[in-house]
């Protein structure tokens, strides 16, 4: 009985074997097959598929994902824009890029005082109070603002108490007529960043151009 048990499931399981491997297709007998050849007719360049390691996934993750606009987008900046010609600039900008393709960094520049002699009237005038300056042992400082040639900057500073506080100090050791002078008022400027990708560089170049004035793109710093 034993031996006609194990004959039974032998030959059951061999039947199944040629069954499941489609052995007997040809008499009507196979497991039906399941295919889908229309998505492998509908892969687009499966031979540029590319594995990653683990790292390059996590960099390209990190960087996200790149199209052929963003490769073509390279950086360029023009500038410095005073107040009015950067908002002149935001408004034409505005109306021609994305926000991602542009920015405008803005610098504060301070005030400066300075400790002030002149303007002279004529340069001997100017050459003898240098030579006066000079027996004291006062440093001369260069003038930013040319409005004010001829005269001596004697000290430059951001706030007016250290100009006050210099000017102290000069009268102490027997300096005279200089005053304190704002030489230059506060101003804030801007420097424009370009990451245009190409095919709105080439439909919009002349108008940014123009908009640009006199100020020449070039590479980014």
């Amino acid at each position: 009985m034993l031996r006609l048990f194990v004959l039974i499931l032998l030959l059951t399981n061999g039947v199944y074997y040629a069954w499941s491997n489609g052995l007997l297709r040809p008499y009507g007998f196979a497991p039906e097959q399941v295919a889908e050849p229309q998505r492998l007719a509908s892969q687009i360049r499966p031979e540029a598929l590319v594995i990653l390691t683990p790292d390059e996934a996590r960099k390209a993750e990190a960087n996200g994902p790149v199209t052929s606009a963003t490769r073509a987008a390279e950086c360029q900046q023009a500038g410095p824009f005073d107040e009015v010609q950067a908002l002149v600039l935001k408004q034409t900008l505005d109306k021609m890029l994305p926000a991602s393709a542009w920015r405008l960094d803005e610098l504060t520049q301070p005030a400066r005082w300075i400790v002030y002699i002149g303007k002279f009237a004529s340069s001997q005038a100017l050459a003898a109070k240098r030579a006066e300056l000079a027996a004291l042992n006062v440093r001369i400082e260069p003038l930013v603002n040319p409005a004010m040639e001829p005269g001596l900057s004697l000290g430059a500073y951001e706030v007016r108490g250290g100009a006050e506080n210099r000017l102290e100090a000069l009268q102490a050791r027997g300096v005279r007529t200089a005053s304190v002078v704002q030489e230059r008022a506060p101003t804030v400027t801007s420097t424009l960043r370009l990451t245009v990708p190409d095919d709105l560089w080439k439909t919009h170049q002349e108008e940014i151009k123009a908009a640009l004035g006199d100020k020449p793109l070039r590479a980014c710093k």
